[in-house]
Order: C-alpha cells, then sequence, then structure tokens
C-alpha cells in the first residue's frame, strides 16, 4: 500500500498536488528525480567530506573531472553501479543498496543508495 506524499510546504504540496498528484507517469518521474537528486547530493558531500576537488576525485577514480562533475548534477539519470563502486572505493566507502516501500519515505529523504 502506498501513502501519499506530504510536504511541510503548503505552498510545495499545493504544487506536488497540482502538478504531480496521483498521475502515474508524472509520478514516476518525480521518483526518479528524487533519486537523481540524492545521488548527487551523497556524491558531493562524501567527496567534499573527504576533503578532495572534484579533479582529485577524478584521478582516484581513472576518470575525467568532468565527468564527477555530471555524476554531481542532479539532473544527471545515467549512475551506474559500477561508477558509484569506484567512487566509493577511492573515498574509502561502500555502495549500500536498500529496497523501501514505494512513496513511504519523505520527500527528498533517503533514496536507498549511500554511497
Amino acid at each position: 500500500m502506498t501513502s501519499k506524499t506530504e510536504f511541510r510546504s503548503k505552498a510545495l504540496q499545493h504544487a506536488f498536488d497540482e502538478f504531480v498528484g496521483d498521475h502515474p507517469e508524472r509520478l514516476a518521474c518525480y521518483e526518479e528525480a528524487v533519486i537523481a537528486i540524492d545521488v548527487a547530493q551523497e556524491l558531493h558531500a562524501s567527496r567534499t567530506e573527504a576533503g578532495l576537488s572534484q579533479r582529485e576525485l577524478a584521478k582516484r577514480v581513472g576518470t575525467t573531472a568532468s565527468v564527477i562533475c555530471r555524476l554531481e548534477d542532479a539532473d544527471y539519470e545515467g549512475h551506474s553501479l559500477s561508477m558509484l563502486r569506484r567512487i566509493a572505493a577511492a573515498l574509502d566507502r561502500r555502495v549500500e543498496i536498500r529496497f523501501v516501500p514505494t512513496r513511504k519515505r519523505s520527500p527528498g529523504h533517503g533514496t536507498g543508495v549511500v554511497a
């Protein structure tokens, strides 16, 4: 069973209800966007916590700074598990994947992918 997405802001709640609501395609797009944002934020936070620039992380991973920049972009949706593992290893971390109930989490909290 799914639960309704709820926001603390009445304005944001109204916008979500108006433009996404229960429309399956729009809801799927919203969920994908939340995941992409969460992954990008986690990558950025992990890199900056390690005190690394994008260029330094790229060197450790064996890629270019532009690739790291792209992966930290919330609009990017092409994250691969193998690249996330390479980045995690370079940051002395591991990737953890969890399956969580659909729409049960608060918006913007927890995608199940943690680097």
